[in-house]
């Protein structure tokens, strides 16, 4: 038996459990605006963990951001029992799960929220009271058009399937005076390097040939080398600095989210491993190389005209494993400096 069809109309107050990780969390924010275009009338609250929550901080599609606060109130058992509760509070009416773990539905079960909608990954059918069945082809198309599916399976209008993200004034601010102290003035490039990426090494391009590009780009373009990267990127960022002829603005763990948007909407050019701030770039419409070695540029690549892929050409590409089985990361080794610095040269 179907469930009923989803009565927008009623839902004055909706939850939405945002996706743990900065680029899925990018990549939602067309099902958030769908979501806002379906319930017009409705005060809509995201959850989100504290890392992702600076992807909707100015986002004219959501009302509110709770705090999903993991490794602290919300942590363990108890803590999951405590998110719960207060959630239970806000008495919501019905709750859209784009994080696809049974956790999302079993929490909003437990928060009492009456209507419950989401895939049905993990187990978790029995806990959704609209449950939409992934099949094999949703799995296949990119994650902008996945999670929007997600929304179609559930009887809602979609739309325009185009990345969103909105900068928030103070972070432009910081980002300005950042610029001016590192002398970016008029004339200048400014070409962003991301050399990290989560999920494992098969992910990121090789350090030494990070460094070697960007010595490349400072020599032939005249451009200011600014390195991304968060806390845990730190050695990373000091060990490509070190390699480099000319040093670069090591910036690896020593801004915030907002802050790191807001300076990556001022490159004339990103370079990135596939990792969130891609998908930042990607979304800001800055023109972006994305290095690709085991993922699939198909179903996670930058969703942006402005954009171009470099990837691998052997066989066991893309294997999606975080280590390389075979142990020589030659999707990676295979590519090299000079093939991305021609694709820098062209976009440039």
């Amino acid at each position: 038996m179907s469930p009923a069809p989803l009565d927008t109309g009623r839902v004055k107050r909706l939850l939405v459990r945002s996706t743990n990780w900065i680029g899925d969390a990018v990549m939602t924010t067309p099902a958030v605006r769908a979501i806002r275009r379906n319930f017009q009338n409705a005060e809509i609250s995201l959850l989100a963990k504290p890392w992702v929550a600076p992807v909707f901080a100015h986002s004219p599609h959501v009302d509110r951001i709770l705090v999903y606060e993991a490794d602290s109130r919300h942590r363990g058992t108890a803590g999951k029992l405590r998110l719960a509760r207060d959630l239970r509070r806000h008495r919501f009416d019905a709750a859209i799960l784009l994080q696809n773990a049974i956790e999302a539905a079993l929490i909003t079960w437990l928060a009492g929220i009456p209507v419950r909608v989401g895939f049905d990954t993990d187990g978790r059918r029995l806990l959704l009271t609209h449950p939409v069945h992934r099949t094999r082809e949703v799995k296949a198309i990119h994650q902008t058009g996945y999670y929007l599916a997600m929304l179609a399976g559930a009887g809602l209008r979609t739309g325009d399937p185009a990345l969103f993200l909105r900068l928030g004034e103070q972070d432009r601010r910081r980002a300005a005076r950042r610029l001016a102290r590192m002398g970016v003035t008029g004339g200048r490039r400014l070409i962003g390097i991301n050399p990290s990426a989560t999920f494992g090494p098969t992910k990121q391009w090789f350090p030494e040939r990070f460094a070697a590009l960007a010595d490349r780009l400072q020599a032939a373009h005249d451009a200011v080398i600014v390195l991304f990267g968060g806390p845990g990127d730190r050695v990373l960022g000091g060990r490509i600095a070190a390699a480099m002829a000319r040093p670069p603005v090591d910036l690896c763990g020593r801004t915030g989210l907002g802050e790191a948007m807001a300076l990556i909407a001022a490159c004339d050019l990103f370079i990135t491993n596939d990792s969130g701030l891609m998908h930042v770039a990607a979304a800001l419409d800055v023109p972006l190389i994305a290095i690709f070695g085991s993922t699939n540029p198909v179903t996670t690549g930058p969703f942006s005209a402005r954009s171009r892929v470099v990837k691998s050409t052997v066989d066991c590409a893309p294997c999606l494993e975080p280590r390389c089985p075979l142990g020589h990361m030659n999707c990676m080794r295979d590519i090299t400096v000079d093939k991305v610095f021609s694709v820098a040269g062209e976009m440039l």
